[in-house]
């Protein structure tokens, strides 16, 4: 007796599923299926970040092809929530290349709101606070946030660099985050 079993399609497959087929084919189809389930996700994080909508519709067509070389560089154990970095550091870097962000917002780096928001005058002085708040971390935490946020590295990525457990990264970075925030919710306005 032979059993028939009808072609997998797309849509009944799960991200880890075509993210696979995908690594293994590199056919383009199988990561678009998987990135169009993402797209209204892709465009919210580029419109709250570039605050217009044909940058953000630019930044969705981009992000995708950055993800389909960024796919094989990087263990994905949730895509969705990679997804996100990855499209949030995208447009950060769009900010940061069009002088559109003159001054280092380490709101937009570590998603709070410091009390303190420094103008294009003040733009040397929240540069030297957040220095100076990056130098109270522990060394842990400094290299943890830097690896992580600046050069764009995963979790594992930071653990095999650093020598640290997954569990200490993930420490490491939650912590030096609160901290940078604290410190600069403290001296922002100094």
């Amino acid at each position: 007796m032979k059993f028939f079993t009808k072609p997998i399609k797309p849509e009944d497959t799960d991200d880890e599923q075509l993210l696979g087929s995908y690594r293994r084919t590199r056919n383009l189809k199988l990561l678009g299926s998987l990135y169009e389930r993402y797209m209204p996700l892709v465009y919210g994080v580029a419109l709250k970040y570039l605050k217009e909508e044909e940058q953000a519709q630019d930044a969705v067509m981009s992000i995708f092809e950055e993800l389909a070389q960024k796919v094989h560089q990087h263990d994905i154990q949730q895509f969705r929530s990679w997804l996100y970095v990855l499209s949030r550091n995208y447009c950060l870097m769009q900010l940061r290349s069009s002088k559109k962000m003159e001054t280092v917002g380490l709101d937009e780096f570590v998603e709070f709101t410091p009390v303190v928001h420094p103008d294009s005058e003040d733009r040397e002085r929240a540069i030297l606070a957040l220095e100076q708040c990056l130098d109270k971390l522990t060394p842990p935490q400094k290299q943890s946030v830097r690896l992580f946020y600046l050069d764009e590295k995963c979790y594992k990525e930071v653990a095999e660099q650093t020598g640290y457990s997954m569990n200490e990264v993930k420490s490491y970075i939650q912590n030096g985050k609160r901290n940078l925030k604290i410190c600069l919710e403290k001296n922002g306005g100094r």
